[in-house]
């Protein structure tokens, strides 16, 4: 079982290989759908999960709070992004222009958290912890994947 720097690692690396994926797709494909869909969904289910089992920890400090905060911040940013390219028509300019900004903000999300959210974490989840948080974290993810859909029918009624 990983831990939880190993599991959210492992979910960045394959979010990176379907990013590059899609970014060598063109139109509406098959292939660009079938990316797009995994990506969006493991995103989505990653992003919860990651605020309720890894950020939850980060925010029981003060000095994790501004970290926590900051990051949950970007997770809006880049939700309100992925609503928007899954409404978009996949054979358009516009939608390859806003999936390159996606891109560029959600590999800086990662490696802003990779770099230095783990450092914070590592003050604050004790070693003897990480494999529990790891599963917590993974199991959590198994949860929010189906709960994805009804999460966007909800936010689209608010």
């Amino acid at each position: 079982m990983p831990n939880i720097y190993e599991a959210i690692m492992a979910d960045h690396e394959e979010h990176r290989a379907l990013l590059e994926r899609i970014a060598a797709t063109s139109g509406d494909s098959e292939e660009r759908r079938e990316a797009w869909e995994s990506f969006y969904y493991d995103v989505k289910s990653h992003a919860a999960a990651e605020e309720e089992t890894f950020y939850s920890k980060l925010i029981s400090k003060t000095w994790g709070q501004d970290a926590a905060r900051h990051s949950v911040h970007e997770h809006q940013q880049l939700d309100d992004l992925l609503e928007e390219l899954n409404e978009m028509d996949m054979s358009q300019g516009a939608w390859l222009e806003k999936f390159k900004k996606l891109r560029e903000e959600y590999e800086h999300h990662i490696d802003e958290e990779e770099d230095e959210v783990f450092s914070r974490a590592k003050e604050v989840i004790d070693a003897s912890e990480i494999e529990g948080y790891g599963r917590r974290f993974l199991s959590r993810k198994d949860e929010e994947r189906k709960l994805v859909d009804k999460k966007v029918a909800d936010s689209l009624e608010d």
